[in-house]
């Protein structure tokens, strides 16, 4: 789950991680009163979608007087800011924030992430802050450092330090930037966040160390201990079809393909993808119903499935362990009569009550074709589609 950046900055000033004082706007008025409030020279006009790159896509404007803060809100309100990570559909603009602006002496970069290739928490920084860390990266990889975390003893202070010296923060500011890095550290853990991105940090000509920039996402599986997170949910940035899955508790990611696929189990849903893949198809979606799928449950995933206007066939491959092969077959059947599918549909069922399963598939009266194997459906599926 993604947060906004106010909502992340308003979490980290809660932790003692020192930001800009903003507020946040939803129209032209609101916008003109909360710079008056903040009572500054300069305030920064920024977008708030969930996605980088913002100051790019022309999302973020510098404002010396009112009239500019009113006219900038006026061109950036409803207007779709397309960025690097929101695809050429982009993202509706629909708050902004407002916020001071800071004397900016140098940029850095630092992040908080669960780092796969060691199973820890890293932190991570670049001197070479307000660029995408994947140029740096590709680039220059020498000038990005890393301090990985013990999940015992946790970030410590000296390894603070030596990030911030790492990454050439001023020798006197060393102690402040060692400070706000242990705050972004308790801030990820308390709140089960799975990725904190600060770009910039920033040191200022009066030697403050800010983070200017705070972008969260957050473990959706901690999400029932963090209710205040939850209450930060903006579904005007989310996929519809994602939330009606999220209601239902199903495990639902869109792709760009067209052969929709409900699979139970994640390893065999990405296996799924792949052979549909090696075959020549391209999948609609990663979708899986889980070990303890109902009918009614299936009968909505095959609803979200098809809400895709991009899927021109579906791929049931279900291995039942604790899900039974007859309760998978009766929800697809009962949803593709309900939906009236008129998409080509591929089921390959194996495991408990497989026959019964199968049974069920033959005696409905819609155009099921059975698969013996995971090979033998993806084939099919492709062939039919294509």
């Amino acid at each position: 789950m993604n947060i906004h950046e106010y909502q992340g900055k308003e979490i980290l000033r809660q932790n003692g991680v020192k930001v800009p004082k903003g507020i946040v706007a939803f129209s032209p008025k609101e916008a003109v009163k909360a710079a008056k409030e903040l009572g500054t020279e300069v305030v920064v006009v920024k977008a708030q979608i969930h996605a980088g790159g913002r100051g790019k896509a022309g999302g973020v404007k510098i404002a010396k007087s009112l009239d500019e803060v009113e006219q900038y809100a006026k061109e950036l309100l409803g207007k779709v800011l397309v960025t690097h990570q929101t695809g050429p559909e982009g993202k509706e603009i629909k708050r902004l924030y407002i916020e001071e602006g800071s004397d900016i002496k140098k940029e850095y970069y630092v992040s908080l992430l669960v780092d796969r290739a060691t199973s820890r928490v890293t932190l991570m920084g670049s001197e070479e802050g307000g660029m995408n860390i994947e140029e740096v990266a590709e680039e220059t990889p020498e000038k990005i450092f890393t301090e990985v975390v013990d999940p015992i003893v946790g970030l410590t202070a000296f390894q603070a330090r030596r990030l911030a010296f790492n990454i050439n923060i001023p020798n006197n500011l060393i102690n402040k930037a060692a400070d706000l890095f242990l705050g972004l550290y308790k801030t990820f853990i308390e709140k089960d966040a799975s990725i904190v991105e600060i770009n910039p940090l920033v040191v200022t000509n009066g030697d403050e160390v800010i983070a200017l920039d705070a972008k969260f996402n957050f473990d959706g599986n901690s999400l029932y201990r963090h209710a205040d997170v939850v209450e930060l949910r903006d579904y005007d940035e989310e996929d519809p079809k994602e939330i009606e899955a999220s209601k239902h508790d199903l495990s639902y990611i869109p792709l760009e393909g067209s052969i929709g696929c409900l699979v139970n189990g994640a390893g065999l849903a990405m296996a799924t993808m792949d052979t549909i893949g090696y075959y020549g198809g391209s999948p609609a979606n990663f979708l899986d119903v889980g070990g303890s799928a109902t009918a009614e449950k299936v009968k909505e995933a095959f609803k979200i499935i098809l809400s895709d206007a991009h899927v021109k066939g579906i791929f049931v491959n279900i291995f039942g362990g604790i899900m039974k092969c007859d309760v998978i077959a009766e929800g697809v059947v009962a949803a593709a009569g309900e939906l009236g599918l008129e998409v080509p549909l591929v089921v390959r069922l194996e495991g408990t009550n497989v026959e019964l399963g199968k049974e069920i598939l033959r005696n409905s009266t819609l155009n099921i074709v059975a698969a013996a194997s995971l090979a033998d459906g993806a084939q099919k599926i492709v062939e039919l589609v294509g």
